[in-house]
């Protein structure tokens, strides 16, 4: 694989905003008489608890998760981040049974499926939202306080200070591509609109659902002369790439990869460079580069349910994500973990999964809350508009 050239050494300085997964809204359930609501355990009420220190130690909180023994969670594409390896390794080290449902579900379905399903077994446990999702859904109070062991390794403005979300993992705008079928693969967003890639350029989800498809838009308008202020000029690129003929409406997938149906995608890049070693079994090449025209990069965040079924449960996965084991499992799947700096430190990062991260060059910058919220109510009115026809 190819060797990283992103450095990390200012990563406590960033200010991040994302959004995450696409896909239908998960239906809601049934309330069930076994959801466990209390999560007591020992004496100790796993719904109000804000580290392992109050159950008595991590060794007290996983007895505690294994007395409950289940987890649900929503939004987990096992080939996004490396998730699918994750929650099988999660189970194999707690024998912690997960149900993980609708895997490419959005951020704004986790939200809904955390207020239809309170009090039933099948709300989420945990989320894996984008940051702006986060933080709504803090202010909304849906989330739980809870700080993970290595709660001081995580950059201050990468986590809410009491600890209702905070940044996992991230990765930046890219391009895939597959070098069997294209003969000369785009490397930037103004190469999206030659000829050659008529009816061939993709995305990752429709950007008002999907926060790969949102940075996408984003980063066309960095590449088109708008800013975190402005993101019209991402509309207008996209409209563009539409009248060309060069826009395809079908929306990335691994199948639509390995039928030839989306040839050209535009995701972040832990996606595409996961797609390559899967698409090369296929006989794809499957090429992935940053664009240099338009570099954005995002985090994503975890939270828990104020009202998770399985609570100890819920924060014992925190527990394991921010774990150097966890976090390594992130890296392995193309990921940028959060705390990648603090393992390149103490020398618990895997050198070899750092290693095969896409190249960048440079330090990305990042829009604010309110940069980000502005350019959602641009998106929701103009999309439509921008691609119909």
């Amino acid at each position: 694989m190819i060797a990283s050239r992103v450095r990390f050494a200012g990563l406590a300085a960033f200010l991040l905003v994302g959004t995450a997964a696409c896909g239908a809204a998960p239906g809601t359930a049934a309330p069930s008489a076994g959801a466990s609501g209390g999560g007591s355990a020992a004496g100790v009420d796993a719904r109000t608890a804000t580290s392992a220190a109050d159950f008595g130690g991590l060794d007290k909180l996983v007895e505690a998760a294994k007395k409950e023994g289940k987890l649900h969670v929503i939004a987990l594409p096992p080939d996004w981040a490396n998730y699918g390896k994750i929650i099988e390794a999660f189970k194999a080290k707690y024998g912690i049974e997960i149900e993980s449902e609708t895997p490419d579900a959005a951020s704004a379905d986790e939200i809904n499926a955390v207020k239809t399903r309170k009090g039933q077994d099948r709300a989420p446990d945990v989320l894996d939202l984008g940051q702006s999702f986060a933080i709504s859904g803090a202010a909304e109070g849906l989330f739980a306080p809870y700080k993970v062991e290595t709660w001081d390794k995580i950059p201050e403005n990468q986590k809410e200070a009491s600890g209702l979300w905070f940044n996992d993992y991230g990765g930046y705008v890219s391009i895939g591509c597959d070098a069997k079928k294209i003969a000369k693969c785009p490397e930037t967003y103004a190469d999206l609109l030659k000829p050659e890639y008529k009816g061939k350029v993709a995305m990752n989800g429709n950007p008002t659902k999907s926060g790969s498809a949102f940075a996408g838009v984003y980063a066309a308008a960095l590449a088109n002369g708008g800013s975190f202020d402005d993101i019209q000029p991402g509309l207008d690129f996209f409209k563009k790439l539409k009248d060309a003929g060069n826009f395809n409406p079908v929306e990335t997938t691994p199948a639509t990869i390995e039928k030839g149906e989306t040839q050209i995608s535009i995701d972040w890049d832990y996606n595409n460079a996961a797609y390559a070693p899967k698409m090369a079994e296929k006989g794809l090449d499957w090429k992935t580069v940053i664009p240099s025209d338009g570099k954005y990069f995002q985090l994503y965040a975890q939270a828990i349910n104020k009202d998770a079924p399985h609570p100890a449960a819920a924060r014992l996965w925190q527990e394991f994500l921010y774990s150097p084991e966890g976090q390594n499992l992130y890296l392995g799947g193309f990921a940028r973990p959060v705390l990648l700096p603090a393992m390149k430190s103490d020398g618990t990062v895997d050198a070899a999964a750092e290693a095969n991260l896409p190249p960048v060059e440079g330090e990305p910058t990042f829009p604010t809350e309110e940069q980000v919220n502005k350019a959602k109510e641009v998106l929701a009115g103009g999309w439509g508009a921008a691609v119909s026809g």
